[in-house]
């Protein structure tokens, strides 16, 4: 199993979350979340000063899924959240050694 971590621009929230779900993401958690990268934030005035906003808005998904989803997920996030300008977002991903249904007690794939 595998944990795709995926942080794209606000406006691709919704976007991407129903081309997850066409891609038959059984469920996802998504988080608002600001961060800074090559992006740098930008300049704006306050009473007259300037002022460097560096933390960016941004949207976290997070995805649990099985090895072989891996590339076709990537693929349609990529596809989805791509505008070309800096600041369109990362993906990582992680192994994922085991995942517990709290309300069954199911463990594996099964939880998924």
């Amino acid at each position: 199993m595998k944990k795709i971590t995926a942080i794209v621009r606000p406006e691709k929230l919704e976007p991407l979350k129903d081309a997850l779900f066409e891609a038959k993401v059984s469920g996802m958690t998504i988080s608002q979340v600001q961060g800074c990268g090559s992006q740098h934030g930008w300049k704006e005035y306050y009473r007259g000063t300037e002022v460097l906003l560096n933390m960016v808005p941004k949207v976290k998904f997070e995805i649990i899924c099985d090895d072989a989803e891996v590339d076709a997920l990537i693929d349609v996030i990529s596809a989805t959240a791509r505008t070309g300008n800096v600041g369109d977002g990362k993906i990582f991903v992680f192994p994922v050694d085991e995942v517990v249904r709290i309300r069954t007690g199911e463990r594996g794939d099964e939880a998924i």
